[in-house]
């Protein structure tokens, strides 16, 4: 596997884990103060094109990284939680970058 797919993956990751933090604090101004609602709309425009992004490249590292589907579909919906892509992603790195020098996958805990 290239680094290039886990480095994808990364950015996508952090982009769509700060669109979603920058969403939800348009969504407080919103529904909160009654204000900002076309910075809102915008943003979470934004943040759906970027996510969809993020679904492809998470897609493929995990295709390449031969995850079973429960894992594939737990990875993609990080995006939608707040906070969650950034540890997510940590634990992603970890277990892939052995991958990258040719090593066997390290099995993941429950």
């Amino acid at each position: 596997m290239k680094s290039s797919v886990l480095t994808r993956y990364r950015v996508m990751a952090y982009v769509t884990a700060v669109m979603l933090l920058i969403l939800c604090g348009c969504m407080v101004a919103k529904y909160g103060f009654d204000t900002g609602e076309d910075l809102t709309f915008a943003v979470s425009q934004t943040h759906g094109v970027l996510y969809i992004i993020y679904l492809v490249f998470a897609f493929d590292l995990g295709s390449k990284a031969r995850w079973s589907f429960g894992k594939i579909v737990w990875i993609l919906l990080s995006g939608t939680i707040p906070l969650a892509a950034f540890f997510v992603e940590r634990k992603v790195v970890a277990e892939v970058k052995p991958l990258l020098s040719g090593a066997q996958p390290v099995p993941a805990r429950a």
